[in-house]
């Protein structure tokens, strides 16, 4: 198909189409090869909506930044999606070429000008590349001529688009993240998982698990990808230590097995991708993971200084629910977040984020149990711990019984096991303790009857009563429940809830004899929740800035301040 009708197609798709064609040349190859095998034009969307996992027969193209594009489809019904990546590439044949660019540009890059950030290495080489490389319109593409000295290319001709290509392999291998650079973009990506030679495959937020077209073809540059991966974490992988933890530049969490002494299938990754923005309280509202009213007692439990701990299996949704409650935590607050990965971030000013740190041994190594205990003498109002696993569950709960609050994710579907893990060995909390821990949210992912999709779900919200020693049993009360059946959520109503008429209500001066306002001022707060998230209210930070006008006028002021029609979100 040529350029001209590409353009006409591109009419009738949407006007971005057109511009995205005219820019990217191997675009235009990629639709071409399509159409050319007899298979269906993709539809090109700029941006994604949740409702497309409902499509029937599912083939998407939509860009993640020039000039990566990404094509989803169905090869045939039952079988997995498959990911296309559609970026400028190199021809094998060419790869003589590469190897010219970078022997000349190892010469011309001296080691005082390696460059400290990403952006610097950038400006650098292309620099480097203006001056090596020189254009030749004449030249068909992938023709090159090469002037050499004493063996060393000093100058290279080719043509507009192979130098646009060029340019783009260099910065995506020695200044990026190489083959998963497409995905690091994608923004509708969760995870990245590569399990060996061969594919790597991916979980979409829309359209679920896929194969992409990223793949390893030999163990030899599996083992060296993952080796230059693990240093862009500052936590390089050796035969010594072959697994490790840690943050990638932007913030995803990754997890690398190095070699085959472990492995069966050799070395192995996977990522976990998290925003820098977080997905706001409105926004999961508006998705059905969690609604007003069981937001809005999170926010009273939060607000007034109690541990609320975030629980479910592996890929549940726990850090992105904990991360949307931390606006909930009263303005003025100092908050001490604690992680292996940094991946809590928190809209308040007073805060202070700590890392532990992976030594060569033991000593020089930082552990959460370290940092935990260090932050109980920096008198925080809140610790944030991003996950326990272990021994610093211990911690924790000193950290409660002293008066400083902790939230934090944990890895149990309920709350029997959550208790059983904390009890049980090797973190061996004395049961008499558990109670100290007010409130439990359980979540997980869950597949709806109605649709068939998988969808993140708060399964309960659980306030821990305390531990009858006669009896032997632990005394909670499942304030919030999720119906499967019609996908809403029950709340056992009021006079059920032994947080909010012993704790929260006593915190904020109500007597007994009016401990129904609590319940009122529940309700306030959950009408003011809805009412941001049907306003389309849905930004992390403009939600922060409507919580703290609620903080400094009162809850009910700030709803008749929506009400009224004042955008209380843009002050």
């Amino acid at each position: 198909m040529s350029m001209m009708a590409y353009e006409q197609h591109g009419k009738q798709l949407g006007k971005s189409l057109t511009d995205a064609i005219k820019a990217n040349p191997h675009l235009v190859k990629y639709l071409a090869n399509l159409r050319s095998k007899g298979l269906t034009q993709p539809a090109y969307h700029v941006q994604l909506s949740r409702d497309m996992r409902y499509m029937e027969n599912i083939n998407v193209l939509y860009p993640v930044g020039d000039p990566i594009f990404i094509h989803v489809y169905e090869r045939a019904k039952g079988e997995r999606i498959y990911y296309q990546v559609v970026e400028p590439t190199v021809p094998k044949e060419f790869g003589e070429l590469l190897k010219d660019v970078d022997k000349a540009l190892a010469i011309l890059i001296s080691d005082e000008e390696v460059g400290d950030s990403d952006s610097e290495k950038e400006r650098i080489l292309l620099s480097k590349l203006d001056t090596l490389i020189s254009v030749d319109r004449s030249l068909p593409t992938w023709n090159y001529k090469v002037l050499k000295k004493s063996g060393i290319p000093v100058k290279i001709k080719v043509n507009d688009e192979t130098f646009s290509v060029l340019r783009y392999q260099l910065i995506l291998h020695k200044v990026r993240l190489g083959l998963i650079e497409p995905f690091i973009r994608d923004p509708y990506i969760e995870d990245i998982s590569c399990d060996g030679v061969g594919p790597i495959f991916v979980e979409h937020k829309i359209f679920g698990s896929c194969e992409t077209s990223v793949t390893f073809e030999s163990e030899d540059q599996l083992d060296e990808f993952v080796i230059s991966l693990s240093e862009r974490t500052m936590r390089p992988v050796t035969y010594r230590r072959p697994i490790i933890d840690g943050a990638l530049p932007d913030g995803s969490r990754i997890n690398i097995v190095f070699g085959n002494d472990i492995s069966m299938r050799g070395s192995n990754f996977t990522i976990r991708k998290f925003a820098d923005i977080p997905i706001s309280i409105t926004q999961l509202i508006k998705w059905g993971t969690i609604d007003a009213i069981t937001s809005a007692y999170l926010w009273l439990m939060l607000e007034n200084g109690l541990s609320v701990w975030f629980c479910g299996e592996t890929a549940s949704g726990k850090t992105t629910l904990l991360r949307a409650a931390c606006v909930f935590i009263r303005p003025e607050a100092k908050i001490i977040s604690i992680e292996d990965t940094p991946e809590i971030v928190v809209p308040h000013d007073n805060w202070v984020r700590e890392v532990t740190k992976q030594g060569e041994d033991v000593e020089s190594s930082i552990e959460l149990f370290d940092l935990l205990k260090a932050s109980l003498r920096q008198r925080p109002n809140y610790i944030i711990v991003g996950e326990i696993r272990g021994k610093e569950a211990y911690v924790a709960f000193q950290a409660m019984q002293v008066g400083a609050p902790v939230v934090t994710t944990f890895h149990a579907g309920s709350v029997q096991k959550l208790i059983q893990r904390l009890t049980g060995t090797p973190i061996d909390i004395p049961k008499s303790y558990i109670d100290i821990l007010n409130c439990a949210v359980i979540q997980s992912a869950v597949r709806l009857p109605s649709t068939g999709t998988l969808e993140r779900r708060v399964l309960s919200v659980n306030e821990i009563v305390g531990y009858d020693s006669v009896e032997d049993r632990f005394d909670f009360i499942e304030l919030f429940s999720w119906d499967p059946i019609s996908d809403t959520f029950v709340f056992r109503g009021e006079g059920s809830s032994h947080l909010l008429e012993n704790k929260v209500a006593v915190m904020r001066g109500i007597p007994r004899r009016r401990v129904r306002e609590i319940y009122r001022e529940l309700e306030t707060r959950a009408v003011f929740l809805k009412g941001l998230a049907e306003r389309g209210v849905l930004d992390y930070f403009d939600v922060w800035r409507a919580i703290k006008v609620a903080w400094r006028v009162g809850t009910g002021e700030a709803l008749s301040m929506v009400l009224g029609g004042k955008e209380i979100w843009k002050s």
